[in-house]
């Protein structure tokens, strides 16, 4: 890059190359540095096993990327980008091979756990588009669909514990756990049963896709799109003090807020230290890939062809599990999401063969490597599956941080969503992506308005910095009309 960038971006997970597009878009000259040997964040994908076993290093199911506005916009399909979709959005399976199962269908989920979840579920999938758009908005804004956000939020602020009241089932109320207990929070917290709604509902307008080829896909093709716009991309560089970037640069920073802390020092005015100090972050998770010499053999044969899946079996059982972690303890029956690429995308491991992804929620820091409770809760609901495993790699909650020190003690959400750090997050300010430091800008899953892979708190961080340092107004164009898909072959320059 010739002269000093405009924008200088630090860290470049999802959110981070989405402020990066957002103001490449705009014209400006845009600088990514990244700390890790390559880019994506958590959005990665790599060989962690075997030859030819390509693995989720974090995300790995993508509902949120398919209703994003921002990736909407900048057209994935367009960019090489394949959403790869299972038969079964999600499935819980119970003892003695039954089994919870979430379709696209309402009516057909319903049809299997009872009128109670048709009742329910109905309504909010009808308007499934409406909810998305608006959980994936600033919270400042009013609702642009006031009567469907209030039958949502009457319900979601509910914790799961109360909501699931509503449904008689084992298996019905197992779906309400297993979703709920993505928040890493106790299931009797609000609003746990708002995530737990939120990503039903997902799985009902959008589903739960993989992508083609990895999840490293969505990240190269943001990557691709800053570079042709004549952005450039540093890797291997940890930038360890605000010191250390341009002057005159808008300083937009994909991290957490410890590590805001860090960077900023006493730049920041002594009550925003104080306020990102009280910041709360989740427990951690301890993550299992497995390089599978088959599929697995789930006892449930509807388990076979699910994308995702919850263990831990019923609601009081995953209820309990997640409270003990809260409580600093390590489950012996613990809550396990796994998730099967393979059942949607065969690219991902040799013909015959098959990838598994696997954590448990641990305490916070926690170095125990959790691998014999998460095998033995895939193999209750899945006997023989020992014998598949073919190589394993374990990162433990305290390796989750040293490798990404954005997940501060394993959390992999960058902070709790309780309702006070979902409304006010990271701090009480109106416009959260601002610091008081005029050109420093925040744009990780710190930010509203939930964490994921969808790209909006860095687009509405970029935002900010472009109108408050450029006077930009207007969102820029990052459609592949303007800012068109790479040609084959380009690459980007690490250190």
């Amino acid at each position: 890059m010739r002269g000093n960038p405009d924008a200088v971006i630090v860290g470049s997970g999802p959110n981070g190359l989405a402020a990066a597009v957002t103001m490449a878009a705009a014209g400006l000259k845009v600088l990514v540095i990244e700390g890790a040997p390559e880019i994506g964040g958590g959005c990665r994908t790599q060989e962690l096993t075997l030859p030819g076993f390509q693995h989720d290093v974090c995300s790995a199911a993508h509902p949120l990327a398919v209703t994003s506005s921002f990736f909407q916009r900048f057209d994935l399909a367009a960019r090489g980008v394949t959403f790869a979709r299972p038969e079964v959005e999600f499935a819980n399976p119970l003892d003695g091979g039954r089994a919870a199962i979430v379709t696209r269908s309402v009516a057909e989920t319903a049809a299997r756990h009872g009128r109670s979840y048709q009742r329910l579920l109905g309504p909010m999938a009808r308007h499934a588009d409406d909810i998305c758009a608006e959980l994936l908005q600033p919270l400042r804004r009013l609702p642009a669909h006031p009567l469907v956000m209030a039958g949502y939020g009457s319900r979601g602020i509910l914790p799961a514990s109360v909501l699931v009241r509503h449904w008689r089932t084992p298996e019905a109320r197992a779906i309400m756990g297993g979703a709920a207990a993505h928040s890493m929070l106790p299931l009797t917290s609000i609003p746990t049963g708002g995530i737990g709604l939120m990503l039903i509902v997902l799985a009902h307008g959008v589903g739960w896709p993989v992508i083609a080829g990895g999840s490293a896909r969505i990240t190269d093709a943001m990557a691709d799109a800053v570079i042709t716009a004549g952005g450039s991309i540093e890797t291997g560089r940890w930038v360890r003090s605000l010191a250390e970037l341009p002057s005159g640069a808008a300083i937009v920073l994909d991290v957490s807020p410890r590590s805001l802390l860090e960077l900023a020092g006493d730049r920041l005015p002594g009550w925003y230290q104080a306020a990102l100090r009280r910041y709360r972050y989740n427990p951690g998770v301890c993550k299992v890939d497995f390089a599978l010499s088959g599929p697995v053999p789930w006892a449930n044969e509807d388990c076979r062809r699910a994308g995702t899946l919850h263990l831990g079996g019923t609601f009081e059982e995953m209820a309990e599990a997640e409270a003990e972690v809260v409580a600093g303890k390590h489950p012996e029956n613990p809550y396990v999401l796994v998730t099967q690429p393979g059942v949607a995308d065969p690219s991902r491991a040799p013909a015959g063969q098959q990838t598994l992804w696997a954590y448990t929620h641990v305490p916070a820091g926690s170095d125990v490597d959790a691998t014999d409770v998460i095998e033995a809760q895939i193999e209750r609901f899945a006997p023989g599956f020992r014998d598949l495993v073919l190589a394993r790699a374990v990162r433990t909650a305290a390796g989750e941080e040293a490798h990404n020190p954005n997940y501060v003690g394993g959390d992999i959400a960058v902070g709790m969503q309780t309702m006070w750090q979902t409304v006010f997050r990271p701090t009480i300010q109106w416009n959260p992506y601002r610091t008081p430091v005029r050109d420093v800008f925040l744009c990780s899953s710190a930010t509203p308005p939930v964490p994921g892979v969808h790209g909006r708190c860095g687009e509405l961080a970029a935002l900010t910095a472009l109108r408050d340092m450029f006077g930009i107004r207007e969102a820029p164009d990052i459609s592949p009309a303007r800012l068109r898909p790479a040609p084959s072959g380009l690459t980007f320059n690490g250190s």
